[in-house]
């Protein structure tokens, strides 16, 4: 799907492109699959802020969307192609032939009116989930389970997908988005195909108010600060960091801190990480 760019015909349209909508069905959600959305601002059980610079923001419902691809060997056919403000994918309502319906991630190409379905046996188009070690070697795939029977995890926004280089001793090798080489269960379920809505990276925001809506509240550079609140705070005029490097409120290093947990049940299954090491 394209993007819109304005005219500056006023100052809030200058540097501001959407998302071209013209390709989804003009439809409202499918009420059976919205639950309620609460805010919460950034806030955990004890109502202190954990997250900065979050709140407010649009009103959502949340779609319930079919990460888990269960009903093995059941056609089913995309009814609509819809918006889901939760995500940057769109999102495909599918109506099977028994009568249910659910919610899928949109993958690019799929179109109203084409079948989907789920199981060993299906074949290798875009929208059909199979188990990894049913599906051939180099195929793109995304919605890529990390573990059999949870859900997809892996490679679910838009754009994204990852590619199935190997398979051996039960586990299934990817290449993840990051680059990222890593070994997941044979078992897991993936969908074939790239995740639709590719244009999402290219929009352009434009303006504050706009990410807002999104519910993301404005940031405050530390260096414009005071010295108590922040480690680059104070001195006279554009000060420099006055560190070695930049660093967070809390005066951790803010550029290329390792926050992953040493020896890490998961780190048998990646061969290399995204860094390359």
């Amino acid at each position: 799907m394209a993007i819109k760019v304005y005219k500056p015909t006023i100052n809030s349209m200058r540097n501001k492109s959407v998302t071209d909508y013209s390709g989804l069905s003009k439809v409202a959600p499918e009420k059976s699959l919205l639950a309620p959305l609460k805010k919460h601002s950034g806030r955990n059980s004890y109502g202190r802020i954990t997250v900065r610079h979050r709140g407010g923001g649009n009103r959502r419902k949340y779609r319930i969307i079919d990460f888990k691809r269960q009903k093995f060997g059941v056609e089913g056919k995309v009814a609509t192609l819809e918006y889901d403000p939760n995500r940057s994918a769109f999102i495909a309502l599918i109506e099977y032939t028994d009568g249910e319906k659910a919610y899928i991630v949109a993958p690019e190409g799929l179109k109203v009116g084409d079948t989907v379905v789920a199981g060993p046996d299906a074949d290798i188009k875009p929208g059909n989930a199979l188990p990894l070690k049913n599906i051939p070697v180099g195929t793109f795939v995304h919605n890529v389970e990390l573990y059999p029977g949870r859900g997809a995890q892996l490679a679910r926004s838009a754009g994204n997908m990852a590619q199935l280089m190997a398979k051996e001793n039960g586990l299934a090798l990817l290449r993840l988005p990051s680059s990222e080489l890593r070994n997941v269960p044979e078992g897991c379920m993936a969908t074939i195909g790239q995740v639709g809505n590719t244009d999402h990276e290219n929009v352009k925001i434009g303006k504050a108010g706009r990410k807002r809506n999104m519910g993301w509240r404005p940031t405050v550079r530390g260096s414009v600060m005071n010295p108590n609140d922040h480690p680059h705070g104070g001195g006279e005029g554009k000060s420099p960091v006055g560190r070695p490097g930049p660093v967070t409120p809390w005066g951790k290093p803010a550029l290329g801190y390792k926050t992953r947990k040493k020896h890490k049940q998961s780190d048998r299954l990646i061969v290399r990480r995204r860094n390359g090491k």
